[in-house]
């Protein structure tokens, strides 16, 4: 597997099937309309596929049993999770043992030269017997001040004579700059859940509130504030606490990786542009159409086929309650020219995965529902035990702006994750009646589609 990927056995379970059929990696490449170089990547665990479509379609080619697919699928789901975690760092969250008690803040003390050493503080008179009592506390409480002084300058004098040495090993070195013994740790929250799968939409109508991927769930959305307590303002006689309240973390316990861009099969997938044929690229291959799409500003026509991978961030497992549809704009459909992927006359093939579920974005209230042989909401989720979602969106007499939510719970907290395309919806057109047309395999230029019916 490359660097940062921990084994799965993903890459030598696709090496079983294709060796056990007998083709060469050519053969294979071109009936799954990829290079021979990409698929040799990925049997020798130099790569990992983006989309599990490829990889379902090389299994069926290979004449994999149903139980060599589940497992083929399982074990790239967990090599897609070892690479989204790559390059990520644990958030840490302080307990007792990494938080210091808080101290009293030292009185400023004038520069590195000599300390005047303390003088000693005679203790007050006691009060006359008659003394009012208000007055009999503040003497206490003075007298409670004035020795915790006294230690206090006898740290100061310690710490200025440390910090003395440290300056001078320190001194600017010949070029002027200073040397930096360390730097400042940042703690991230998590790997796919600071990506674009996250963010709440922006300019959405969506009719309810809701809480965005980055906001906590729980009761309390805001980590409580640790300011240091001053030992000043407690009464006389009572210690600081020596353990300091924890810090809560914020961050939902699951993480979402999103592919707005999947294909189920080439065949089926068509994009809108607002180009002539002319001025459009040759179709892309599926790894290759989130940048295609970006340069051309196509919008998925008819259906768009959306992934998401969840896993949880921590040990306690995470249940997904519901998966819902909020609409972000429904509009006339848009009068673009269609294009479709693949080439005509090369078959396409492939069954639907698990965990599949469609969506009439048509409908006046949208809602996915579980695919036949897919199993429905709830599911579970864990750092070890990831799901990925299938999500076919289907649009004909409207363009839809839309994106979708995601309940979850673990233990006492609760929230929604916000899946869409990089912070905006997905977007859906219909595009009956539009002109239509297709790149015939090793051709130059798009042609009217209906030259190949």
């Amino acid at each position: 597997m490359s660097e940062g990927i921990p084994e799965s056995g993903f890459a030598e379970l696709l090496r079983e099937l294709k060796n056990r059929s007998g083709h060469s990696y050519g053969t294979l490449a071109k009936r799954l309309h990829m290079s021979t170089s990409t698929l040799h990547r990925y049997c020798n665990g130099d790569a990992v596929p983006t989309d599990y479509a490829p990889v379902e379609r090389l299994a069926r080619l290979c004449k994999a049993t149903p139980g060599e697919l589940v497992e083929l699928h399982r074990r790239w789901v967990l090599a897609d999770a070892g690479r989204g975690r790559k390059g990520t760092e644990p958030v840490v969250v302080p307990g007792p043992e990494t938080v210091p008690p808080a101290a009293p803040e030292p009185e400023p003390v004038a520069g590195p030269g000599p300390v005047a050493e303390p003088e000693p503080t005679a203790a007050p008179a006691p009060a006359p017997a008659s003394e009012p009592e208000p007055a009999g506390r503040w003497h206490r409480c003075r007298a409670l001040v004035a020795g915790r002084r006294t230690a206090l300058l006898a740290a100061v004098t310690v710490t200025a004579l440390i910090g003395g040495t440290v300056f001078a090993l320190n001194l600017p070195s010949d070029d002027g700059e200073r040397t930096e013994n360390a730097k400042p740790t940042t703690a991230t929250a998590g790997s796919a859940l600071t990506q674009e799968s996250v963010r709440r939409p922006t300019g959405t109508t969506s009719p309810t509130p809701h809480r965005s991927a980055s906001r906590s769930a729980s009761p309390s959305a805001k980590a409580p504030d640790l300011a240091p307590e001053s030992t000043d303002a407690k009464p006389a006689g009572e210690k600081p606490s020596a353990t300091p309240p924890e810090r809560v973390s914020t961050a939902p316990p699951l993480t979402v990786t999103t592919h707005p861009y999947s294909w189920l099969t080439p065949c089926s997938q068509h994009y809108l542009i607002d180009r002539p044929p002319t001025a459009v690229n040759p179709p892309p291959s599926e790894q290759g159409a989130p940048a295609w799409v970006a340069v051309h500003q196509a919008v998925s026509a008819g259906q768009q086929f959306v992934t998401f991978t969840v896993q949880g961030t921590g040990k306690q497992t995470v249940v997904l309650e519901k998966l819902s549809v909020r609409m972000a704009g429904k509009r006339a459909p848009l009068a673009w020219n269609d294009y479709a992927m693949g080439y005509p006359g090369v078959g396409c093939g492939g069954g639907v995965p698990t965990r599949s579920f469609t969506v009439a974005l048509d409908a006046m209230r949208p809602s996915p529902v579980p695919e036949a042989g897919s199993a429905d909401f709830p599911f579970k989720v864990s750092q070890s035990d990831p799901e990925v979602f299938h999500v076919t969106a289907d649009a004909s007499a409207y363009d839809v702006s839309w994106y979708l939510e995601l309940s979850w719970s673990s233990g006492g907290r609760h929230g929604t994750l916000v899946v869409d395309d990089a912070g905006h919806p997905f977007r859906t057109s219909g595009n009956n009646s539009r002109p239509a047309y297709a790149f015939p395999l090793g051709g130059k230029e798009w042609k009217p589609a209906s030259e190949f019916e």
